[in-house]
């Protein structure tokens, strides 16, 4: 892989963690609001609850991959942790739009966000060969 591709890839590794991060702090101190922007059903004890331990597992992914971000390569943990969270989320938030029609104002955009990460990620790890 050349030098420009994997600092690409670096730089997609660095803005996802931070997300997760933000997203991460956000759901710590937010998590009524941030699940009510993300899908539209009742806010409950358990939904609060939940919310903040998805917090605490965004800052972790967050934390774990913006300190591997300058080693991040194709074959990293960073690397793999965030392809397969960033795969991950997009289909099961786009599942919960689709099938189950509980869309909030940011659901779409929190899809589109994750997805384009996803593809890129793999977009650049599948043409890696071609930039030797």
């Amino acid at each position: 892989m050349n030098e420009s591709a994997l600092n690409t890839l670096r730089r997609i590794v660095a803005f996802s963690a931070i997300v997760e991060i933000v997203t991460g702090i956000a759901l710590l101190i937010a998590p009524a609001a941030i699940a009510a922007m993300l899908v539209r059903a009742e806010v409950t004890d358990l939904t609060i609850l939940l919310a903040r331990c998805m917090g605490v597992g965004l800052l972790a992914l967050g934390f774990g991959c913006w300190r591997g971000w300058r080693r991040a390569g194709p074959g990293s943990a960073a690397f793999r942790a965030i392809l397969t969270y960033n795969t991950l989320i997009a289909l099961v938030l786009g599942g919960v739009g689709a099938v189950a029609h509980l869309a909030g104002p940011l659901l779409w955009p929190a899809v589109a966000l994750h997805g384009a990460v996803a593809l890129a990620l793999v977009w650049i790890r599948r043409f890696r060969e071609h930039w030797k």
